[in-house]
């Protein structure tokens, strides 16, 4: 596995990254290794500590960092974001929808979720990526470039049960992917996903006990937990010009487990 640091593609430097929920997890590994290859990142974080800590992690690695509280629920928060983005940088080149609602959900039978928590999980996981994809379009739109990445999940290929609402989001957002694709591939803005696998962060997550985590692990081609520098990569391409002829597309990163 290559450490995030010794990864980079062409175009990366200087351009402004917004990674929602970037202030844990899968989304703070992505926000240090846009800025490890010259990147702005912008960590758009609802937890203020949070963003506030991995924007420190950054410049005090010598990168370019702006931490901005964001609610992706909350059109009003995401429009202030955008604008507190542009004001500082004058442009916006790519979107990371990271932010999701997944460590924190029960597993149960889908008759049993509440409605309310079934709207919350869409709200956040879904609406917000459109949301965000709304509203950094017209930055987008003036350059004439742009690159949307949608985290997605492995586990839509999979059909994973007892987790039915945040496995709709997921499959909604590579739908979703390719639909924006077409829309927006003449203006130079590409849309693309990645469906990670089983992704272990330092997130505790209460319904993965050890015995389940090594069937995972026996699952894959690649016999290890997956971490978030496996995904770095794909998404460094995805959000640089080495991908310009790239869109549309949900890329499997899952050591396996899955096919296309």
């Amino acid at each position: 596995m290559s450490e995030p640091d010794n990864i980079v593609f062409p175009g990366l430097k200087d351009r402004v990254v917004i990674i929602t929920g970037a202030g844990q997890g899968i989304g703070r590994v992505l926000a240090k290794s846009f800025a490890a290859a010259g990147a702005r990142a912008i960590i758009a974080e609802l937890n203020e500590k949070k963003a506030a800590a991995v924007s420190e992690e950054i410049l005090k690695a010598g990168g370019q960092a702006l931490a901005v509280t964001t609610d992706v629920a909350d059109p009003a928060s995401i429009e202030q974001m955008v604008e507190v983005v542009e004001d500082e940088y004058g442009r916006i080149d790519v979107l990371i929808n990271n932010a999701g609602i997944f460590s924190t959900l029960e597993m149960r039978p889908f008759d049993q979720i509440p409605l309310e928590e079934w709207e919350r999980v869409l709200r956040v996981n879904l609406t917000g990526p459109f949301l965000c994809a709304r509203a950094v379009l017209p930055a987008m739109r003036r350059a004439k470039w742009g690159r949307i990445v949608n985290i997605g999940s492995g586990a839509v290929r999979l059909g994973r049960p007892n987790y039915l609402h945040y496995i709709a989001c997921k499959a909604a957002l590579a739908g979703m992917s390719l639909s924006m694709a077409r829309e927006l591939g003449a203006e130079g803005i590409t849309v693309n996903a990645i469906l990670p696998g089983a992704t272990f962060t330092e997130i505790e997550r209460k319904t993965v006990t050890p015995a389940q985590k090594e069937r995972i692990i026996a699952m894959q081609c690649v016999p290890r937990a997956e971490v978030p520098e496996d995904l770095v990569g794909a998404v460094l391409f995805l959000a640089s010009e080495a991908s310009a002829f790239v869109t549309g597309q949900s890329i499997n990163l899952d050591g396996g487990v899955t096919g296309s």
